[in-house]
Order: C-alpha cells, then structure tokens, then sequence
C-alpha cells in the first residue's frame, strides 16, 4: 500500500526510528539536532512505500526533519527540479550525508554540470562540497558519458583542492578517485593532476592527493579498471 501524506510518512519513519542511533549518527560528523536516528536502509525501505512522489518530496522538504530530508530526492523527479529548486534543497543541506544522498538525484537534472561549475567556489561549506559529490556520483552512475565529459572537472579539483574544510576536502579527493577509476587513460590523467596537486602549498592538497595517488596507482584498481574494459567489450562484442 501507497502511502502519500506527509504525516503518514513520519509516523513510518517514527517507527523505526533509533534515538540511541543518533549518537552514533553524531560520531560519523552528521548534524543531528532535527534527527530521528532512523538508519538508511530503513530510510529507504519507507521510500518504497512511498514511490516517486514529486509533490510529497517538496512537502517533506519543508518539515525539516533530517531523515525526510534523506528521504524527499529519493522520491523526486529529476525532470521536476528546477533551478530554484535546485539552489533551495543545496542551500538547506546541514549534514554531508543530506548531501550525498540528495546527489543520486540532483546528478541527473540535465543542468546539473552547470550546478557544479557553480558551486565549485561557493563559500558555503555544504554547497561547495555538492559541486565535487555531483562530479563522484556522475563517475559512478553515468554509464554513457565518455572520458572528456570528466576531464572538464580536473581544473576545478587541482584549482579547489587546497580548501581544509574537511567535508570539502574528502568531496574533492573522491571526485578524482571516482573519475580516475573510469578507464585506463582517465587514471593516468588523474594521476597527473594528483601529482601537481601535491606540489601544492597546502596541507588539505597533500592529502587529497596522496589519498588519491595510493588508490590509483593501486593494483587493486588497476584490476578492476582492465575488469570492467573487457566487461563492456565482451558485452559491445
């Protein structure tokens, strides 16, 4: 059974909400003054009994409730977002975890690379990091996109990665492992801006670097960038 109330929908969450949880919400750095302590896999469990729901998502948004927040672009529609929308929801996130989240969704509105040249030098610490979680989601679930749809961002990872903000930093180091992980040749070329990053006057610098540098010199990684190119070439040919 549907359901589409927004009231419906908290007493779900209510439900299998854990406030001891939230303790161990506030360990892993999310912000938890308006949470629940309802963990993901039963977020998304009352995300199923909702389906997408556009109107309900908006409704949702405006509770303020952290798990609703979680909750609400898992049932937008991608199509619906306009670019209000778009700077409302990423202007509202307090939490990296809203953040990330709210990613799967906002990477597919077709304006979407425009957010992230955007927000790539906004001050604000949660929109900032959107610009570079938009650019790992994009790595991971955008299937089709060739190799110089992600070299575009290489500029604004090397120009950005001297912010010591920690949640921007670690979004930063991701968008270049995730890009890098791709193919054969966007490794290498990660790996060469990786290395110019190092020489950098910055400590956050150094460390996305290095970071990144260990994964992708990696052989675990280099075994499963060659995995997945014979994958799509067995499944092309």
């Amino acid at each position: 059974m549907r359901i589409a109330i927004v009231s419906e929908v908290i007493t779900a969450l209510k439900a299998v909400a854990e406030p001891n949880f939230t303790q161990k919400m506030e360990g892993f750095g999310i912000n938890t003054s308006k949470a629940l302590g309802v963990r993901m896999p039963n977020v998304r469990k009352v995300a199923k009994l909702t389906g997408k729901n556009h109107v309900l998502a908006l409704e949702l948004w405006k509770t303020e409730i952290h798990e609703a927040r979680i909750l609400a672009p898992q049932i937008a529609d991608p199509k619906q977002i306009t670019n209000e929308l778009f700077d409302a929801w990423v202007g509202d996130f307090d939490s990296w975890d809203m953040c990330d989240n709210a990613c799967d969704t906002l990477g597919e509105v077709p304006f979407a690379v425009d957010k992230i040249y955007e927000y790539a030098t906004d001050e604000r610490e949660y929109v900032k990091r959107t610009a570079f979680v938009l650019m790992a989601r994009m790595a991971v679930h955008n299937k089709k996109a060739d190799d110089a749809f992600f070299e575009q961002f290489f500029p604004l990872i090397e120009r950005e990665a001297y912010d010591d903000r920690n949640f921007v930093k670690k979004a930063i180091n991701w968008a270049l492992r995730q890009i890098g992980k791709r193919s054969e040749d966007l490794r290498k070329k990660a790996l060469e801006v990786a290395y110019r990053i190092e020489k950098q006057d910055s400590k956050a610098a150094r460390w996305i670097a290095k970071d990144a540098i260990r994964e992708l010199e990696s052989e675990k990684t280099i075994a499963y960038i060659a995995k997945h190119k014979k994958m799509n070439h067995d499944r092309i040919s």
